[in-house]
């Protein structure tokens, strides 16, 4: 007889778990509070024109996430970013001004664009040329991403880079994020090579030849709750999914959990934790204090999406590019703000231009407090400063997510490690989500469907 699981939390990360246990025979419970699957996945359609509330795409170069498209018959509803318009601005002193051509991030690969650009002044260009000659040190203690890219660049790539990125990304301050755990790649460089920019070099030489035309980014051509959608129609009626919001678990016997929620209380072997970490820590907390106290430490930023319809004929030109940056010393309320219909095809109709505006994130939760139609007039009074447009908003859709994205800062690798070695303690406990070693879709679904492997074994 197939143990009884338990999912808590209805997002992709636990809609994957679902799935992966339904195609091993077991028909699983999923509770979750918010009345809805899906999770931060949330797409509409409006006046013609696709409208994500929360991610739009995920990255090519991960796998979990197309793997799973294809097993669910969706291959053909993939799209691709259109990389060849693949510009994206800083915002600085009310300019958009576009980061040069050659960047890996914030690593520069190329003279003469970094010479030509005004974003950056020219000692930082000359830091950046000299960084070249750098050589390596061995391994180094932890740092922020603040601190690393400061000793290779300075302040001014912080300020006008690397933060802007980070913040974007994650919706973090590299004051507080760890190159350790986000760009690790780059701490490996620097140990082998001293220079980012020769090791960057280096890398690209000896990676294989490749004709891969893949886009940097996909999603679905309907928006990304399709993906929920044929998730749910494949789990069918194998899952039991109840939208209640989990207040309490503890030990029923030897191998054995109960669940309790304002409704009931149930019983399984297996319980696969697919909400934030700081949920699983307050559940797991009386069971194990420990792990309960180590996944309560994984820090969440809030943030909020205003995705705002406009006639394009009230429109000027858009910029050519995806979007663009607001540094914090540039900010007044907008983080980054993508142009949606230039970023992918199928997103809007020609007469309508949409800009999806992100607000909010590390130490700026306090916007996601107000009001819809004062965030509206804000966000247009910065579009007009900095476009020149002045248009009446056709529509406009607000998405606000409270305490949705992890923060990796300084010590995550070793709670993480910490807390896999914790929750063997608890055999049948599974731990899965953007918590612990990636923030994206395919992580979610790849860590949702390992959860569920194990769990089921």
């Amino acid at each position: 007889m197939p143990l009884r699981s338990i999912i808590i939390g209805g997002g992709i990360t636990g809609l994957s778990a679902g799935y992966e246990l339904v195609q091993r025979g077991v028909e699983p419970t999923l509770f979750d509070g918010s009345g809805r699957l899906g999770g931060v996945i949330q797409t509409e359609t409006v006046e013609g024109c696709v409208v994500e509330g929360g991610p739009d795409s995920f990255l090519s170069a991960k796998p979990a996430g197309l793997e799973l498209i294809r097993e669910l018959g969706l291959a053909n509803q993939v799209i691709g970013s259109n990389d060849k318009d693949r510009v994206t601005y800083i915002v600085k002193q009310g300019r958009l001004l576009p980061m040069p051509d050659g960047l890996m991030m914030m690593i520069p690969t190329k003279v003469l664009p970094l010479a030509a650009t005004p974003l950056l002044g020219w000692g930082t260009k000359l830091r950046m040329g000299l960084d070249y000659f750098r050589r390596p040190g061995g391994e180094r203690a932890e740092r922020t991403v603040a601190q690393f890219i400061e000793e290779h660049y300075g302040r001014e790539a912080v300020d006008y880079l690397a933060d802007p990125l980070l913040s974007g990304v994650y919706g973090g301050s590299a004051d507080s994020l760890s190159v350790n755990s986000v760009l690790a790649r780059f701490v490996e460089l620097e140990s082998k090579y001293g220079s980012l920019t020769r090791g960057v070099l280096a890398a690209r030489r000896n990676a294989p030849p490749s004709n891969n035309a893949t886009p940097l980014f996909q999603t679905l051509k309907g928006g990304l709750a399709d993906l929920v959608g044929k998730l749910i129609e494949a789990i069918g009626g194998r899952m039991r999914v109840i939208f209640h919001t989990v207040q309490r678990v503890e030990r029923a016997s030897e191998g054995t959990f109960r669940v309790f929620t304002g409704d009931g209380t149930w019983e399984a072997e297996r319980l696969i934790f697919a909400c934030p970490a700081w949920q699983a820590g307050t559940l797991l907390a009386p069971l194990h204090p420990r792990l309960g106290k180590l996944l309560s430490e994984i820090e969440y930023s809030s943030s909020l999406t205003l995705a705002i319809g406009l006639n394009r004929s009230e429109c000027g030109p858009v910029p050519p590019g995806f979007g663009f940056l607001v540094p914090k010393l540039e900010r007044r309320t907008m983080v980054a703000c993508t142009f949606t219909g230039a970023k992918f095809p199928y997103r809007a109709p020609d007469d309508k231009v949409v800009m999806r505006c992100f607000l909010g994130g590390a130490g700026q939760e306090a916007v996601l407090d107000t009001p819809d139609e004062r965030l509206l007039e804000t966000v247009c009074e910065d579009l007009r400063g900095l476009l020149g447009w002045k248009p009446r908003p056709a529509f406009y859709r607000v998405s606000r997510w409270r305490r949705a994205m992890a923060q990796y800062t300084l010590g995550h690798r070793s709670r993480v490690d910490q807390i896999r070695i914790a929750v063997r303690d608890l055999p049948g406990v599974h731990l899965a989500g953007n918590a612990y070693d990636g923030i994206g879709i395919p992580d979610c679904i790849r860590t949702g469907r390992q959860a569920a492997t194990e769990a089921a074994s």
